[in-house]
């Protein structure tokens, strides 16, 4: 189902796009930043709840930051000193982050309307044309995603994209999760499992991983087995300190270029079980520690931790670190990635 969903700031039409399956699930996307809105889950009573982070209208979406459950792009992430070097030329990106780049800066491509290519009950395309220097990455990109609701209760991302200069892709979605529901309050204590020995050490004050691939094993970044979010957020562990919480890449143990189960977040009170597959090589999670001092979906004051995210994609500052497996995209390649939502009732 299609609907007008409001006009952004400049007056651009807004569409909202409603996928149903027979299980009951509804996912709403709407065209500004190819924005997941809500995902409306049957719980372990058959109440459904909205376990999506989002808000009202286009103009939230545009004046508020955290990227609710946008589309990021060209680069998802950080990147150091908000420059990179390809082919011996080095890029200078929008510092917006510190003294880094982060999520491709303030044009990224969570701040344009996407393009409807198809659309139907349950699935939609979404594309984008990308012009060469736009966010100051080189190569006229074209890039689309593909939003697929099944049956199953899988929400499916496919991503897809191709450019005539080489550049940089590495795409990932920003949603953020609360299993109990987006008007619930803190989802802390809501349990998380990553399948992930290892983690991506960061820098105190900005954010951009060292290089080192450190084990998780006994520190509090060790979610190998299903632990509460909350349980160890709070402790003294220099990693945890340097973000305030959560807000690490975490690198998966398998990733292949398979799809592979990633990670499983649960909730008892709701009995919400969601599982994230993903081709990709890291998952970023982030438990909203700066979340807070904003009005959600139907007027909802959204606090500190509300949501969580688990972002699929390449690791910070792999343009710049030889060390990590590098996003970048030739001419004649095709870049495509999948990752997948799969909710269930435990």
């Amino acid at each position: 189902m299609t609907t007008n969903f409001g006009k952004t700031k400049e007056g651009a039409d807004v569409t909202m796009y409603t996928l149903k399956n027979s299980a009951g699930m509804e996912v709403d996307i709407i065209s500004l930043g190819a924005t997941l809105r809500a995902i409306r889950v049957p719980d372990k009573d058959g109440n459904v709840r909205d376990v999506l982070l989002g808000y009202d209208t286009p103009a939230e979406y545009q004046d508020v930051r955290g990227y609710l459950g946008a589309v990021i792009g060209r680069n998802g992430n950080r990147i150091a000193n908000a420059q990179l070097t390809i082919d011996g030329v080095t890029y200078q990106l929008e510092v917006n982050d510190n003294e880094n780049n982060l999520h491709s800066g303030s044009d990224g491509f969570h701040t344009v309307i996407w393009k409807e290519a198809e659309a139907d009950d349950k699935h939609v395309v979404l594309t984008y044309h990308s012009h060469d220097g736009e966010q100051g990455f080189p190569g006229n990109m074209d890039v689309s995603v593909t939003y697929t609701l099944t049956d199953a209760g899988e929400v499916v991302l496919d991503y897809k994209a191709t450019t005539d200069k080489t550049t940089v892709a590495n795409f990932t979605n920003h949603a953020y999760f609360n299993l109990d529901g987006h008007e619930s309050g803190s989802a802390e204590s809501q349990k998380l499992e990553i399948l992930a020995s290892y983690y991506t050490p960061v820098v105190d004050g900005k954010a951009i991983p060292t290089g080192e691939i450190a084990s998780v094993s006994g520190t509090p970044m060790d979610f190998r087995q299903m632990t509460e979010i909350g349980a160890r957020i709070n402790d003294d562990f220099d990693q945890i300190q340097f973000t305030g919480g959560y807000d690490h890449n975490y690198v998966l143990d398998k990733a292949d270029g398979s799809l592979q189960l990633a990670a499983r977040a649960h909730s008892d009170v709701s009995g919400i079980q969601m599982d994230v597959y993903t081709t990709c090589v890291g998952v970023q999670f982030y438990a909203g520690n700066y979340v807070g001092g904003q009005t959600g979906k139907g007027g909802v004051a959204y606090e500190k931790r509300q949501g969580f995210c688990l972002e699929t994609q390449y690791f910070p500052n792999s343009v710049n670190e030889k060390n990590f497996k590098q996003p970048f995209l030739a001419p004649g390649e095709t870049y495509e990635s999948t990752t997948k939502y799969c909710f269930s009732v435990m």
